[in-house]
């Protein structure tokens, strides 16, 4: 089988987890600070936060930005569930804005035209999560721009976006948000494993999203309440979580960093082959929006006007041996948020995505000789 996504591990990656296992420390060791400096100096931001995943780090994000009972938070309906699961972690509510039909990301102008609505109703969201789709930055200028009339802070869920740009900017240096996102799960772009990381220019951010993944524990002594009894004393500031990287997803994350440019290199080769090779088929592929330089994390097609069902090519294709897959389920779509009253209707750009989207197999590692049997294999179905 084919798949849709896999990791890439190489000697150098084991070779570096091999040494942490050797070593003093598995965890709470020198490789994490290691890990987030590598990642704030490449994102260009000022501190880095690294996590076990990029769902705990939504997490943080949200708490340190103050979410919670009674405010809102929206999101893009075409992600997955954590995206918006966030938002009621906190104990606030959740709303979805509708996408985009080339990019598939957040609409920018259905955002403006429901924020004008909220504005009247005082039902104003008081964060963000725009979600950059398959590694496609979304119109971050344009929600920054919205963020300074309406007063809410932004997340950016850039989980499948490591190694991408915005406007020549790297993602991730949170030149137009409060706080980034990252996701090293093993089909991301990199891996830790599991894992995921916070990127901001913000201090008190930074400290506070620090201070949470670690069970609100300090031993800062500006923080104590009175002098140290010695030096085992710490305190709790705050409730938090155990959200920490071990040392040895960090590890891996630090060796795979090393050929993420290369990661993303070979990806846009990949997809201006399959371009090349899909350009007589009755299918759409991925819109590349001109402001940004796409980490690639997917390349989501869709079917146009075909005599078979969404789910009768997906299964033909995945009983040939091509590990396709749909990203994804629309979020209000999923029964716990169906309990909630979203009506679909509010949605037609994410439910006519969604009802035609196959995403083919892109990873690196694959070769030609794979994209020309995906590319065949599609091309006999449909025919």
């Amino acid at each position: 089988m084919i798949p849709y996504g896999k990791q890439d591990i190489n000697q150098n990656d084991i070779d570096s987890v091999l040494k942490v296992l050797k070593s003093d420390f598995l965890t709470q060791g020198p490789q994490v600070p290691i890990f987030e400096r590598k990642i704030s100096s490449y994102c260009c931001s000022d501190f880095a936060i690294a996590v076990n995943s990029a769902t705990s780090a939504l997490h943080l994000a949200c708490l340190a930005l103050n979410l919670g009972k009674g405010d809102i938070l929206w999101t893009s309906p075409n992600s997955f569930v954590a995206s918006a699961n966030c938002a009621l972690y906190c104990g606030a509510n959740v709303d979805f804005v509708d996408i985009d039909t080339d990019t598939y990301n957040m609409s920018v102008e259905i955002l403006e035209e429901k924020l004008k609505q909220a504005k009247i109703n005082n039902t104003l969201p008081k964060i963000i999560i725009p979600v950059h789709f398959a590694g496609q930055s979304c119109n971050m200028k344009k929600i920054f721009k919205l963020s300074k009339e309406y007063g809410f802070s932004i997340i950016e869920d850039a989980s499948h976006s490591i190694g991408g740009k915005y406007l020549d900017a790297k993602i991730g240096s949170c030149q137009y948000s409060d706080i980034t996102v990252f996701s090293f799960h093993p089909v991301k772009i990199i891996t830790t494993a599991e894992g995921g990381i916070l990127t901001t220019n913000n201090k008190k951010l930074a400290d506070k999203m620090k201070l949470l993944r670690s069970h609100g524990i300090s031993r800062d002594r500006k923080l104590m309440t009175k002098s140290s009894e010695g030096g085992w004393y710490y305190k709790q500031i705050d409730l938090g979580f155990n959200y920490r990287m071990t040392e040895l997803q960090a590890a891996l994350g630090i060796s795979q960093m090393r050929r993420l440019d290369d990661f993303v290199l070979a990806r846009h080769k990949l997809r201006r082959q399959y371009d090349n090779l899909f350009e007589n088929l009755k299918i759409k592929i991925p819109f590349q929006s001109p402001d940004s330089y796409s980490a690639l994390h997917l390349y989501p097609i869709q079917l146009i006007d075909n005599l078979k069902s969404r789910t009768k090519v997906y299964n033909e294709l995945r009983a040939n041996g091509i590990g396709v897959n749909v990203h994804y389920i629309p979020i209000y779509n999923q029964p716990f948020y169906q309990s909630m009253g979203f009506d679909k209707t509010l949605f037609p750009n994410t439910e006519n995505y969604y009802k035609n989207a196959i995403s083919i197999p892109l990873y690196y590692g694959l070769n030609r000789s794979k994209q020309v049997k995906i590319v065949n294999t599609l091309t006999s179905i449909l025919s």
